[in-house]
């Protein structure tokens, strides 16, 4: 950015020396979506220079409101802005500006526009942490809590057959996670062989034994965080919030046994995230209060 800085000072009161100067440094800037120019008070001064075109309509647009000059401006040198969504393609990017100076004062800046789903990963990706957290949902919903009351569903009367096929089929079936939606009986089902797609089970087909048979033997996960062993009183965990008290209830609850989550649902609402050993630890005084 600097050696097209100290070339565009050169060209800098002629617009279309200034375009040519552009286009011939363009290759220099992989991945560079969009090449120009700016004054100090924020109007471009170049044409838009992309890889495919040159567009000199650009020229006089007022940037001045761009995220990169509405805040640091680098006058004395080289910023990288904060990511923002563009204004041509709305997709978040970045620019890099550097100011151009013929040595006695600044002239303006030259900006290179960059996507971030062209750029490298420059970070690991950052890993889930397993703290609990809570969710506010709907307020109308918060609003009429306390005239609601918890009306047995189909799933609540087999709730002991329900818990012992979902533990047949985490613990030995392939499902690293499974959802009960306890309120409409209902199962949601994600396999370690085939991640990409859920199956949708009602409360007749989870119940049902044979349903092992559609999911072959598959040994547990050897990337799970959680024990095998603690999968069952997991689930039995569930069925306690559900049943504890009839305004404040769970409605729905999940358990992914890679990254040792469990996510809960309650009737108020709300949503709990929290990792497998927490939760077991919580009693039902956090719940429910004393």
């Amino acid at each position: 950015m600097g050696d097209l800085a100290r070339r565009c000072a050169t060209a800098w009161l002629d617009a279309d020396e200034l375009d040519r100067t552009l286009v011939a440094s363009l290759a220099e800037f992989s991945m560079c979506r969009l090449l120009y120019a700016v004054s100090t008070k924020g109007v471009q001064v170049s044409s838009n220079i992309a890889p495919d075109r040159v567009d000199p309509a650009s020229r006089g647009h007022d940037l001045a409101a761009r995220p990169f000059l509405a805040n640091v401006v680098p006058y004395l040198g080289f910023l990288l802005s904060e990511v923002y969504f563009s204004n041509l393609g709305h997709r978040p990017c970045i620019t890099a500006v550097q100011a151009v100076s013929d040595g006695a004062r600044v002239l303006g800046f030259v900006a290179a526009d960059f996507e971030l789903r062209d750029l490298p990963l420059l970070e690991a990706p950052r890993r889930e942490v397993n703290q609990w957290r809570q969710i506010r949902g709907d307020p109308a919903i918060r609003g009429t809590m306390f005239q609601q009351k918890k009306a047995q569903s189909p799933m609540d009367e087999r709730i002991g057959d329900v818990i012992s096929i979902m533990d047949e089929l985490i613990c030995s079936r392939g499902v690293f996670h499974g959802k009960l939606h306890f309120s409409s009986s209902r199962a949601t089902l994600w396999l370690t062989a085939d991640p990409y797609r859920y199956r949708l089970h009602v409360l007749d087909e989870i119940i049902d034994p044979s349903v092992c048979m559609a999911y072959p033997s598959h040994p547990y996960p050897g990337e799970a965080t959680v024990s095998s062993r603690l999968v069952r009183p997991v689930l039995e965990r569930f069925h306690a919030l559900r049943e504890g008290d009839d305004t404040i209830y769970l409605r729905s609850a999940s358990i992914n046994v890679i990254n040792g989550m469990v996510g809960l649902n309650f009737s108020c609402d709300g949503s709990h995230y929290m990792g497998v050993h927490e939760f077991l630890g919580k009693d039902d005084a956090f719940w429910f209060g004393s």
